[in-house]
C-alpha cells in the first residue's frame, strides 16, 4: 500500500515535469509513467524494478534532458536493491544512468554549460552514494533486529527447558519423599490391619467391619499411591484410574467405616470427559472423608445430576455443623475448589440451614454422547444401590 502510494506520487511529479518540456512526445510520457509506477513492486522484485526504472528514466532523460529530477525514481530503486542485499546491480544501474545522462548532456552542451552539467552530475552522484549508504544501514539494522528476535526466542526456549527440568527434578523429589514416608506408613497400616483380621479369625471371632474397611482402604491407597508415583516419575503415564464408575466402591467403603451413605442419580447418564469424571469422583471422595472426620455421628447423601452441558455433584450430611458457621479452612476444600476452578465450574461448600454441611460442585461438560441403551449404569455395576430420578 505504501509502495503503491509512493509510485503514484512519483508518477504525478515526473509527469508534471514532462508536460513542461516542449519536446516531450508520447514515448517519453509512457517511459515516465512506466518508470514511476513500477516502484509499486520494488519490494517484491527489486532487481526487475531496478532494471525497468533505469531503462525507462534513461530513455526519457537522454531524449529530453529534464535535469536531476529524472534520477529520483532510480535513486529509490538503488536504495531498495542495496537494502535487499544486491549492491552490485544497484551500483551498475546507477553508473549506467549517470554515465548515459552525462554523455548525452555533454554532447549537446557548450563549454560553459558543460561545467555546470558536470557539477550537477557530481551532486547527483553524491545522492546515489547516500541512497546506497542508507540501504546498507537499513539492511544491517533489519538483520540486527532479526537476530535480536531469534536470540529472544532462543532465550525463551532455554527458560522453558530450564523450567521443565526443574519441574522434573521436583517431581522426582516428591516421588522419593512419598515413597520413603507415606508408602511405608500405609504399608504398616495395611499389615497391622491384616494381622488383626487374621488373629480374629484364629480366635473364631468375626472381624469388625471397620477393621475390614481399614484393610481394604489401605490396599486401595497403596495402589493409588503407586500409580501416583508412576505419574510423578513419568508425566506421560496415565493417572490413577478413578471416576464415577468406581463411586459404588467408594460408597461401600464409607458404609463399612460406619458412615451411612445413599446415592441418587438424576438425569440421563452419558459419557463424561476424563477430567470431569476424575474430578467428580475426587470431590465425592473428599466430601465423604470430611463427613467421616468432622461431622460426628452423621449420614451422607450423594447426588449426581446430569444436566444439559453440566454435571452437578452434591454431598449433604446431617452432622453437627451449625447453620451460618463458615467452613473451616483446610487442604481438602482448597483442593476441591482448585479442581472445579480448573474446569471452569463453580463450588459451594457451606453449612445447611437445617443442620449439617453441603458441598455442591457444578462442572461444565462438553457433549460426548449418551451411554448406549441397555448397558446399565456404571454405579449399579459395582453393587451399590442407586436411586434414580428424572
Amino acid at each position: 500500500m505504501v509502495d503503491a502510494a509512493l509510485a503514484v506520487v512519483v508518477a504525478v511529479l515526473q509527469e508534471a515535469g514532462a508536460l513542461a518540456l516542449p519536446g516531450a512526445g508520447l514515448p517519453d510520457h509512457l517511459a515516465v509513467l512506466a518508470g514511476s509506477l513500477a516502484l509499486a513492486l520494488r519490494r517484491r522484485a527489486p532487481i526487475a524494478v531496478l532494471l525497468t526504472v533505469t531503462a525507462c528514466m534513461l530513455f526519457y532523460a537522454v531524449r529530453n534532458d529534464p535535469g536531476p529530477p529524472a534520477g529520483f525514481p532510480v535513486l529509490i530503486t538503488v536504495y531498495t536493491a542495496v537494502r535487499a542485499g544486491r549492491p552490485l546491480p544497484a551500483a551498475a544501474a546507477g553508473a549506467v544512468f549517470l554515465g548515459g545522462t552525462l554523455a548525452s548532456r555533454l554532447a549537446a552542451a557548450s563549454g560553459q554549460a558543460a561545467q555546470e552539467i558536470v557539477q550537477s552530475t557530481v551532486l547527483l552522484v553524491g545522492w546515489f552514494l547516500a541512497a546506497g549508504v542508507m540501504g546498507t544501514v537499513s539492511r544491517h539494522q533489519r538483520a540486527y533486529l532479526r537476530q535480536a528476535e531469534e536470540r529472544a526466542a532462543e532465550a525463551e526456549r532455554t527458560r522453558e527447558e530450564a523450567a521443565l527440568r526443574r519441574a522434573g527434578e521436583e517431581r522426582l523429589r516428591i516421588a522419593r519423599e512419598l515413597h520413603d514416608s507415606l508408602t511405608h506408613s500405609i504399608s504398616i497400616i495395611k499389615v497391622q490391619a491384616g494381622v488383626a483380621v487374621h488373629l480374629a479369625g484364629k480366635r473364631g471371632e468375626k472381624a469388625p467391619d471397620a477393621l475390614l474397611a481399614i484393610q481394604e482402604a489401605a490396599g486401595d491407597a497403596m495402589r493409588e499411591l503407586r500409580a501416583t508415583l508412576e505419574v510423578l516419575r513419568e508425566p506421560s503415564a496415565q493417572s490413577p484410574a478413578s471416576g464415577l464408575e468406581h463411586l459404588g466402591d467408594l460408597v461401600d467403603r464409607a458404609r463399612a467405616a460406619g458412615l451411612p451413605t445413599t446415592v441418587t442419580v438424576a438425569g440421563e447418564r452419558r459419557a463424561l470427559p476424563s477430567a470431569v469424571d476424575h474430578s467428580a469422583y475426587r470431590i465425592v471422595q473428599e466430601a465423604l472423608t470430611n463427613v467421616a472426620r468432622h461431622a460426628g455421628r452423621a449420614s451422607a447423601a450423594v447426588h449426581i445430576g446430569y444436566g444439559p452441558g453440566e454435571l452437578v455433584v452434591r454431598v449433604d450430611d446431617d452432622g453437627r455443623a451449625s447453620p451460618g458457621a463458615p467452613p473451616a479452612p483446610g487442604n481438602g476444600l482448597t483442593g476441591m475448589r482448585e479442581r472445579v476452578t480448573a474446569l471452569g465450574g463453580e463450588l459451594r461448600a457451606e453449612p445447611r440451614p437445617e443442620g449439617g454441611f453441603t458441598v455442591r460442585a457444578r462442572l461444565p461438560v462438553a457433549e460426548i454422547g449418551a451411554s448406549p441403551p441397555g448397558t446399565g449404569s456404571p454405579l449399579t455395576r459395582t453393587g451399590c444401590p442407586v436411586e434414580e430420578t428424572s
